[in-house]
């Protein structure tokens, strides 16, 4: 009951605690707990990802985390305080603007201006960004896997497709091989001296 409890107080981090403009991500990824159905368990741990793209939002998040989990096993009248234990994630990912810039044109020339997408930001959870905060201006380009056909097939219908990290995520292997390396070695010839 505390762990479910728990899971569903956290996202109140998100909903009453952050500003919508600083956006945050929890994610409990992992419950375990238990050994028999009908035995309430000693133990129940919590795996959780948190994505932020600022720094003192993050700080202001896990803090909160560790509250609202204090919190709740008080609630519940566990026998003791529960451990959270941070350990080391990603930072949010940063693409340098002039250097963005500079490969989507180049991307462009070589693929065709309609291959070559810029997205919003998104949170997605990549130590890529360590290069960016070392002072090395860098950019995470994505490649697309998905088969065209199935592709604008989804786009016609709505329907969303997988996407990396989900179970159900199947690349279109070869293209997807030769489009990365295309990518790859157009960046690298257009980076020397950069």
């Amino acid at each position: 009951m505390i762990a479910a409890r728990t899971v569903l107080a956290l996202q109140s981090i998100v909903s009453r605690e952050n500003n919508p403009l600083d956006p945050v991500v929890i994610t409990v990824g992992t419950i375990h707990g238990g050994v028999k159905n009908s035995i309430i368990p000693d133990e129940v741990k919590l795996q959780l990802t948190v994505r932020t793209y600022k720094p003192e939002v993050r700080k202001r998040v896990l803090a909160s985390i560790e509250r609202v989990a204090k919190g709740e096993a008080i609630v519940g009248g566990a026998p003791k305080e529960p451990l959270v234990k941070i350990t080391p994630a990603a930072n949010a990912t940063y693409n340098d603007p002039a250097l963005t810039k500079r490969l989507v044109s180049t991307l462009r020339s070589v693929l065709g201006a309609a291959n070559v997408v810029e997205v919003e930001p998104t949170m997605v959870f990549e130590d890529f960004a360590e290069f960016n905060l070392a002072g090395i201006p860098s950019v995470d380009v994505w490649v697309g896997t998905v088969e065209p056909g199935k592709f604008s097939a989804a786009q016609q219908s709505g329907v969303t497709l997988p996407q990396l990290h989900s179970s159900t995520w199947a690349p279109d292997y070869a293209p997807t091989i030769k489009a990365a390396i295309t990518v790859e070695t157009t960046e690298l010839l257009e980076l020397p001296g950069y």
